[in-house]
C-alpha cells in the first residue's frame, strides 16, 4: 500500500473518564475492502464513532488521502468523502424510499457524480419496486438496502458499514454481499464491521481484531480464515 486512503494512527477515545481506545492503528487502502472484528464491547462501534467525528479522540491522529480530520465534525468528515451505513439502519419512517434517497445526493469531493438514483435503484431493484412506500413500509432487508443506497448517493470515497448483514434472512445476507462487491468494483472502499466473521473473513481483503481497545490480529482475510486457534481466541465465545 503506498499512501493508504485512511490511517487511523495510535488514536485513544474516552467517553468522559473511562477509556475505551487504546492506540488503535489500522489503514485502509484505496478500493480495499477491510473488516474490523471483535467480541460485543471491544470498541469497533467507538472506532468508528471517532472516524466519524462524533466522539473526540484524546490522542492519535486519523487521515484521510493526507488530511488530518480527527477532531472535525461529522458532517465535515461526510463532505471530505465518508459515507456512513449505521447499525439500526436509521431511515426516515416518514419520509418515502425516494425521498431517503434524494435528501442526501451531493458530488464527490472531486465534484463527480458516479452514484445517481438511477444507479443506485438498478442496485437495489427491490427498491425501484417501493419507490413511493415509506420507510417504516419496508422490511428489515429493504431498510438496510435504503441505508446503503442512502450512504451511496453522497458518493463517498470510503463506506463504513456498521453490522450491515445483522439479523437479515440468508438471501438477503447474499445480496447485501453482493452489492458490497459491486462497490468495490466501482472503486470504492469499504470498512465492514459484522458479528458473522466467517462470512465476512470471505468477503473481504484484510481484517483487523480488536481486543479491549487495541489492535491484536491484522492481516490477510483468507490467512486468518484459516487460523483457528485465532479465531477462537479472539473472536470466539
Amino acid at each position: 500500500m503506498s499512501m493508504p486512503l485512511l490511517e487511523v494512527k495510535r488514536v485513544e477515545t474516552s467517553y468522559g473518564r473511562s477509556q475505551v481506545l487504546f492506540g488503535v492503528d489500522f489503514a485502509v487502502g484505496e478500493g480495499e475492502v477491510v473488516t474490523m472484528l471483535g467480541r460485543n464491547g471491544m470498541g469497533k462501534s467507538t472506532t468508528i464513532k471517532t472516524i466519524m467525528g462524533m466522539l473526540r479522540p484524546k490522542a492519535g491522529t486519523i487521515v484521510l488521502k493526507g488530511e488530518a480530520i480527527h477532531g472535525w465534525p461529522s458532517y465535515r468528515v461526510a463532505q471530505k468523502g465518508i459515507g456512513l451505513v449505521p447499525e439500526q439502519r436509521q431511515v426516515f419512517p416518514n419520509l418515502s424510499v425516494r425521498e431517503n434517497l434524494v435528501m442526501s445526493a451531493r458530488a464527490a469531493a472531486d465534484g463527480s457524480c458516479a452514484w445517481t438514483l438511477d444507479r443506485v435503484l438498478a442496485t437495489f431493484p427491490r427498491l425501484a419496486e417501493r419507490l413511493q412506500h415509506g420507510g417504516q413500509q419496508l422490511s428489515g432487508g429493504e431498510q438496510q438496502m435504503l441505508s446503503i443506497g442512502r450512504a451511496l448517493m453522497t458518493n463517498p470515497r470510503l463506506l463504513i458499514l456498521d453490522e450491515a448483514t445483522e439479523g437479515l434472512a440468508p438471501l438477503i445476507v447474499a445480496e447485501i454481499w453482493r452489492v458490497i462487491a459491486d462497490i468495490r468494483a466501482s472503486g470504492i472502499a469499504t470498512l465492514v464491521v459484522d458479528r458473522n466473521y466467517r462470512a465476512v473473513l470471505a468477503h473481504t481483503d484484510r481484517a483487523v481484531v480488536l481486543e479491549k481497545g487495541q489492535i491484536v490480529l491484522a492481516g490477510a482475510s483468507c490467512e486468518l480464515a484459516d487460523n483457528a486457534s485465532a479465531l477462537s481466541r479472539w473472536l470466539g465465545v
